[in-house]
């Protein structure tokens, strides 16, 4: 079984760790979603979907700030064989608030402030920082 999430957070790993200024990615709305999270935080530059013959890219335009890369490192929490949820309260801080995680709600994926502001739960899909 494949987990789309963690391969879009690692090929965003990889690409920062070799310094790349773009990276490609299958297309799914969720994905789309999490890039526009990462945008808003200001993780990445920006990124745009396009599409060739067969398929969907979604292509992130990776951050580097005087060669640092923005993303120093992610975590995935939830797994498809281990599913993690949490309520409102019990959302854990990514580097002591420092970073932000990802949680998959019944009002869409939004970052662990929001999910408090809003009261709402959900499974907790990655940290980053």
């Amino acid at each position: 079984m494949t987990d789309p999430i963690a391969d879009m957070i690692i090929r965003i790993k990889n690409a920062l760790a070799a310094r790349h200024q773009d990276v490609a990615i299958p297309y799914s709305k969720m994905k789309q979603t999490i890039a526009e999270i990462l945008e808003t935080e200001g993780y990445v530059t920006s990124f745009e979907i396009k599409t060739d013959a067969t398929m969907q890219n979604l292509v992130v335009r990776l951050k580097y700030t005087d060669k640092v890369p923005a993303i120093t490192d992610v975590r995935r929490l939830s797994k498809p064989g281990r599913r993690l949820y949490a309520s409102s309260k019990q959302i854990p801080r990514a580097l002591g608030g420092y970073g932000i995680t990802l949680v998959s709600t019944s009002s869409g994926v939004m970052t662990d402030k929001q999910a408090r502001k809003k009261n709402v739960g959900g499974e907790l899909l990655c940290q980053i920082w």
